[in-house]
């Protein structure tokens, strides 16, 4: 019997959590990279900004809601200190973003 292949960058249940950290790895350097090229910013950028930084928030914002990354994950990766830095900050910047305030699609540098 043969198996139907899974969409690219969603492996099934019958994948171990090793290959879905994977891909929710790959998932989130595609994201950096693009948000990187559409910033006009480079690798190192990233590790040279306050924790405030809109477009490191708006970054981890997006990391956030489109991958499976922990919060330490993303502290990590986008160089906000701590987990509870990450949490902290991004909880009042989405909060801000859903009631209209600046942050999905509204980043102005």
């Amino acid at each position: 019997m043969l198996e139907t292949p899974e969409p690219e960058g969603k492996p099934g249940e019958h994948h171990s959590g090793e290959l879905h950290r994977a891909s929710a790895e790959a998932k989130a350097e595609r994201i950096i990279a693009e948000e990187l090229r559409r910033q006009g910013w480079k690798e190192a950028d990233i590790a040279g900004p306050a924790q405030d930084d809109p477009v490191k928030l708006e970054l981890a914002a997006r990391l956030r809601r489109e991958t499976t990354l922990s919060t330490k994950a993303i502290a990590e990766r986008v160089h906000f200190g701590s987990s509870k830095a990450v949490s902290r900050s991004l909880h009042c910047y989405m909060n801000r973003s859903a009631a209209g305030g600046a942050g999905q699609g509204q980043l102005r540098l």
